[in-house]
């Protein structure tokens, strides 16, 4: 119970920080998936990991009971989600025990073996911008700024407003053609909208077909890291400069968490 509780108050500081949440009975299944999204980003163990899940699960259920006792209501609260994410991280090794270089070798080419042409399109998002997945999960019209120009490489882009992790906003830049994509899509759909799940297998059954070690939709922001690092070395930047630009470009708080995508 001691170490259950230990989780909940990092959880609870998690979602006061992030998300300036304070009543605990507001907490859902997306603040849960976020959370442990955001503890795989700094690679734990395994065993860690596992004990987060089963610490949520356990919460799901005082909270079902706080809400009866208190308010004699059922309120529904689903917080299965966090068995998906740890199934996931287990079978993808997300965790530091099984620390590797987790970018693909050709991405263009594993993107060009997806099924389902919403998820290249997602993938090549990620891939081009950097974004988490669930700032490609559910993509709005209003969330399309149009195109700026890139002054690191002195092309064109297409801007996305996204809210990712723990509710970081800021700009994700990809290609004027996949801007025209996604903005296409939008004019004839109401939103932009993948299954995680069912996205990530069939990245996984693409990565197969590529020849790849499946990775995942995170590889995708490890080439991302990787390219945009070059990027900036070209634009002049130094190597501290542009691991600051990257993690910022990528919603992280520290320019150190950018090695990572290194393989430092």
């Amino acid at each position: 119970m001691e170490s259950y509780r230990n989780i909940w108050n990092n959880f609870f500081n998690y979602l006061l920080e992030h998300w300036n949440i304070k009543d605990f009975e507001k907490i859902e299944a997306h603040h849960v998936q976020a959370y442990m999204d955001y503890k795989i980003e700094y690679y734990p163990s395994k065993q860690y990991l596992e004990k987060i899940s089963a610490a949520l699960g356990k919460l799901e259920i005082a909270l079902k009971i706080f809400a009866k006792s208190i308010h004699g209501l059922e309120k529904e609260y689903d917080f299965s989600i966090r068995q998906a994410i740890l199934d996931e991280a287990r079978d993808l090794k997300f965790v530091v025990n099984n620390y590797h270089n987790r970018a693909y070798n050709n991405p263009e080419f594993l993107i060009s073996f997806l099924q389902n042409p919403l998820h290249q399109l997602a993938a090549k998002i990620q891939h081009e911008g950097g974004a988490r997945i669930e700032g490609v999960a559910l993509i709005k019209p209003e969330q399309l700024l149009g195109a700026k120009f890139d002054v690191i490489t002195n092309t064109q882009k297409g801007i996305i407003f996204t809210k990712e992790k723990g509710g970081k906003e800021g700009e994700v830049l990809i290609s004027v053609y996949t801007y025209n994509e996604l903005q296409n899509y939008l004019y004839k759909n109401p939103k932009f909208k993948i299954n995680r799940q069912v996205y990530y297998e069939d990245i996984k059954q693409a990565a197969t077909q590529a020849c790849e070690n499946p990775e995942g939709s995170h590889g995708l922001r490890w080439n991302f890291a990787k390219r945009r690092m070059f990027e900036y070395a070209q634009a002049g930047y130094s190597y501290g400069e542009s691991l600051q630009q990257v993690s910022c470009e990528m919603k992280h708080n520290r320019a150190s968490i950018t090695e990572h995508y290194l393989g430092k």
